[in-house]
């Protein structure tokens, strides 16, 4: 419930802030189809990812950090001595189609993914009303170490996660993304299941030139019924400075990968166990020009 109030209150705000824009929408509907871009500014949203892919010969290194719970009190500095962080790599092969690399932190993890951009939103004669992006990714994790645990191996690290990004950018203000994602791990603990199935939802409002407001949930369909996690529940900022998106956020999950944020979140965002963050990225064009 708490949710939906937050959820509605940033509806109605938006609603608000955006009616001029959607009429001026409409009255400029353009003569000829035109694509529409910066549904996002960053290729994450908080934690998922969006729509957004690097143009062609285009290079990312993405650092992504979470800080220790906030009510964990002065002693750990509220959170700031506990650390998880991502570095990753993110390349554009085609404007298209995208591959990425990273290692995490939490559980001495692995990844790779890729993602392709099945159709771009568009307006005017033939236009299509939302972007769709297909992810599939795999980690594999190093804990614990073979001579920690003999039985452990290779197979029983692996997960891979499959997702389908449906973003539309309703105007020059707001963004809307629906993502429903699979989850496979290989090997799980009792009180969690191989498979797992869960539907995301994320938003972007723009509140100046280069400030924005974003909020990110992922619904678990059907959890393990003694399952000890929670959903995952994120409110951040975007901030851009040139060649830099910084992002600022506030969210249960400390990891990074999205089989463990969204279906192994130790903490309860209503109940205060809530974790400080930050995105932080740089591109690099590495030949070419930029297209837009």
């Amino acid at each position: 419930m708490k949710l939906i109030v937050i959820v509605l209150a940033l509806s109605i705000t938006s609603a608000a802030v955006a009616q001029d824009d959607l009429m001026d929408l409409i009255d400029n509907e353009p003569a000829q189809k035109e694509n529409v871009y910066a549904t996002f500014k960053g290729t994450r949203i908080i934690l998922g990812h969006s729509v957004k892919l690097r143009k062609k010969k285009e290079l990312e290194f993405l650092i992504s950090h979470r800080f220790g719970r906030l009510n964990s009190g002065a002693h750990n500095l509220w959170g700031l001595d506990v650390a998880n962080i991502r570095l990753g790599l993110e390349y554009g092969l085609l404007d298209n189609l995208n591959i990425g690399v990273g290692r995490s932190s939490f559980d001495k993890s692995f990844d790779g993914f890729i993602k392709y951009k099945l159709v771009q939103q568009s307006r005017g004669p033939g236009g299509f009303p939302f972007s769709i992006v297909l992810f599939n990714s795999m980690a594999v994790k190093t804990t614990p170490r073979e001579e920690e645990d003999p039985t452990y191996d290779f197979q029983d690290r692996l997960a891979s996660a499959h997702q389908l990004l449906i973003g539309k950018k309703i105007n020059a203000a707001i963004s809307l993304q629906l993502m429903p994602i699979f989850i496979h791990k290989n090997r799980v603990a009792r009180e969690d299941d191989n498979n797992q199935l869960a539907i995301g939802a994320g938003g972007r409002v723009k509140l100046t030139k280069s400030l924005a407001l974003n909020v990110e949930y992922y619904y678990r369909l059907e959890p393990p019924e003694q399952t000890e996690f929670f959903n995952s529940v994120s409110v951040g900022f975007d901030i851009e400075t040139g060649g830099h998106v910084f992002q600022l956020h506030f969210t249960n999950s400390t990891m990074t990968l999205e089989r463990a944020f969204v279906t192994e979140t130790f903490d309860d965002f209503f109940d205060g166990d809530i974790h400080f963050g930050f995105n932080i990225s740089r591109t690099f064009q590495l030949g070419g020009k930029r297209a837009w």
